[in-house]
């Protein structure tokens, strides 16, 4: 595994103080800095919502049912965003979908302050939303290295994560406090005003991004090609199969912080703000910790430990007997889920070939997305059913058995170490002329 090193003695740098060594670079800096803006936005919308549709049904159904229909589309739309990803450049991507994000989030407000939001309203936009997000996904994550130089990737692609679990660690706690003050109004409002920053940002950013050849395939044989290709490759079909158990297993966790927060540890709606922050909290502490020290250990073993303490997270979140002992749990989780997320999709950026980066990422986080809403419903269901503690416990005992068998096969899991690009080769339907404008771009990744 490469590890970025010291100009003046090349020994790797680490330790806390390079653990933000990323922002030095401007673009990824702009870019990182009105992600954070909108994203905590997007963090009050997200535990609002919830909030909102327990508060009229009453119902763990109705949690994992929106769930299950805001990601749906977005797994869906991934395929087409991979591809478009591919096609079109990034930046124009995403600009069009903050936009799209923005106008959902205010219908949000219109529908709140006009007294005419329903169950079945607020659910139809989250579709809306999902639907725009899907096609985002892929353009964002794949936007990434455009900024960055490759030996900063690790640390972008954590920083990345950070700043998005910083928001959802600052946005479900102001959310908290919203919700208390002016009601749900209150925090949509907020949300659509912050993609203004995000907006702003791309348009300061200077980065044009690598030169993609426009296929004359049709978008499904593209796409066809990228399966193909991840298929061919067992590091990044890994990385795809352990995103997706984590999603499947312990994304839907966060869906069940409101049942936690009212029924469990019964505390009001500023606790559970707090509650539902303390995820992201703990994911920014992780990622702290990883920016400064991530660079020296190998991904394999970033990934599966991250899996196992994920679980192990989980299981203690279901047998919390006081409201602390929750807060920590959820604060061991998102340690845990930084560690995991950070190193699975640091291996795929690196071992994917540019002109399928698009499409590798796309079935990545298609995953990760389609696990989510399939887990929310299934575990919403069964929550009615068994109850929320015994329903989370064996999701985070089941993670715990899937690191375990993970970490008896060295030779398989050993696999996401490989950072070495050209032992990958783009076989599929690319034209020389591709090939050859993805390789000029390359050096010029970070300007």
């Amino acid at each position: 595994m490469s590890r970025p090193s010291s100009p003046d003695t090349g020994a790797p740098d680490r330790g806390l103080k390079h653990a933000f060594r990323a922002l030095r670079h401007r673009d990824f800096a702009l870019f990182w800095s009105g992600a954070l803006v909108s994203n905590v936005g997007t963090w009050m919308q997200n535990v609002t919502v919830p909030f909102v549709l327990y508060a009229l049904t009453d119902s763990v159904a109705w949690l994992g049912l929106a769930a299950f229909l805001q990601f749906t589309p977005m797994m869906m739309m991934g395929a087409l965003g991979g591809v478009l990803a591919d096609r079109f450049p990034r930046k124009r991507i995403l600009l069009a979908t903050q936009a799209g994000q923005m106008i959902v989030a205010l219908g949000l407000w219109v529908l709140w302050i006009s007294e005419r939001a329903t169950p079945g309203s607020i659910v139809a936009l989250m579709v809306v939303a999902g639907v725009i997000a899907g096609i985002q996904l892929s353009a964002w994550q794949s936007f990434v290295p455009q900024l960055v130089p490759r030996e900063s990737l690790l640390n972008a692609v954590t920083l990345n994560s950070a700043q998005f679990n910083a928001s959802r660690g600052i946005g479900p706690a102001l959310a908290g406090v919203v919700l208390a003050v002016s009601g749900p109004g209150g925090a949509f409002l907020i949300n659509g005003l912050s993609y203004l920053f995000v907006i702003g940002a791309l348009l300061a950013i200077r980065s044009a991004g690598p030169v993609l050849e426009r296929s004359e395939r049709r978008m499904a044989g593209q796409f066809r090609d990228g399966v193909a290709y991840v298929r061919r490759h067992t590091g990044l079909g890994l990385a795809i199969v352990m995103v997706a158990f984590a999603g499947v297993l312990g994304a839907p966790i966060v869906q069940f912080t409101p049942v936690f927060a009212r029924d469990v540890f019964e505390v009001g709606e500023a606790a559970y703000g707090f509650l539902a922050a303390s995820l992201g909290l703990g994911a920014v502490i992780g990622a702290v910790l990883l920016g400064g020290y991530g660079d020296g250990i190998r991904r394999s073993r970033l990934s599966t430990g991250g899996l196992l303490a994920y679980g192990a997270a989980a299981t203690l979140m279901a047998a919390a007997p006081t409201y602390a002992v929750g807060v920590g749990a959820l604060l061991l989780m998102g340690v845990a889920y930084i560690v995991l997320a950070s190193a699975l999709n640091t291996s795929v950026q690196l071992l994917v070939a540019e002109e399928f980066r698009g499409r590798a990422m796309a079935l990545y986080l298609m995953a990760f997305t389609g696990g989510y809403p399939i887990g929310a419903l299934v575990q919403g269901r069964i929550a009615d059913a068994v109850g929320v503690q015994a329903t989370v416990a064996g999701a985070g005992l089941t993670l715990v058995v899937v690191a375990a068998v993970l970490l008896s096969r060295r030779d398989l899991i050993g696999t996401l170490d490989n950072d070495e690009q050209d032992r990958i080769e783009p076989t599929l339907s690319v034209t020389p002329r591709a090939t050859q404008a993805a390789a000029a771009a390359a050096p010029a990744a970070g300007n």
